[in-house]
């Protein structure tokens, strides 16, 4: 079976200075993967070279075998929120119909079934009675959901998320796990950057543990331990209580 994504010898450089090295990596399909290491790890520009926004110094990556120049149709992205222009002049409809134009092309506008669907994807979120609002007057975790939904309409094969749990309220988290069961049960391959390592096991079936390398990857069971965390996130990581998985990172 062909992997959703297939990474060899990546390497990624900012100003000539290695921020990724060595990248090797092929996922499994139809699972929820976290992406876990420290500020500065990488983590975020992984999935931008994944994507194909970033030039890579050395190494290549296939999306179902393709690269990423064929398959981009196959991606969901939901950036940061603190990436995001949102005093731009758009309410929150249009922008999740955005994420239909990816399946239309160029020349086709979005039909009566696109606009449907663009609301269903709202409604998975909870957003939908805040179709009408303009994106400048949305709460911090409303507009997580928004960009969400906007993934969820793209109808991608792979979705990758940064930090979609950063800095939430409880009814968000709540539309971000029920999305992430959803699109599990649909066998879609999803990648989560990740901060707290309390919710971990409880979110992920796999782990990609990362600082500027891949320290350890596979099945959270396997790769959640607290000499590989440590080796992750080095003097940053102080081990609260053995027995509940508790950490903190300084």
């Amino acid at each position: 079976m062909t992997p959703p994504i297939e990474i060899q010898n990546l390497s990624v450089a900012y100003h000539k200075k290695l921020v990724l090295t060595d990248i090797h990596y092929t996922s499994p399909k139809g699972e929820c993967i976290g992406i876990i290491g420290p500020n500065g790890a990488g983590k975020s520009t992984l999935l931008k070279a994944i994507m194909g926004l970033l030039p890579l110094a050395t190494g290549t990556v296939l999306i179902d075998g393709q690269p990423i120049k064929q398959q981009r149709h196959k991606i969901g992205y939901v950036p940061q929120r603190e990436s995001v222009d949102w005093d731009f002049p758009t309410n929150v409809f249009d922008v999740v119909l955005m994420g239909r134009y990816g399946k239309l092309g160029w020349f086709r506008r979005p039909n009566r079934a696109d606009r449907q669907f663009a609301m269903e994807c709202l409604e998975k979120v909870g957003m939908a009675e805040l179709a009408d609002r303009q994106i400048s007057q949305l709460s911090g975790g409303q507009q997580q959901r928004v960009f969400l939904a906007r993934a969820l309409a793209q109808e991608a094969q792979i979705y990758l998320m940064d930090e979609p749990f950063a800095g939430v309220d409880a009814a968000t988290e709540k539309a971000i796990i029920h999305v992430l069961h959803d699109l599990k049960q649909q066998e879609k391959t999803v990648f989560v950057v990740h901060h707290d390592l309390q919710t971990v096991e409880e979110y992920f079936d796999s782990l990609l543990l990362l600082n500027r390398k891949i320290i350890a990857a596979g099945p959270t069971k396997e790769v959640f331990q607290i000499d590989r965390l440590q080796q992750t996130y080095g003097g940053k990581l102080t081990v609260l209580s053995t027995q509940a998985n508790a950490f903190m990172v300084r």
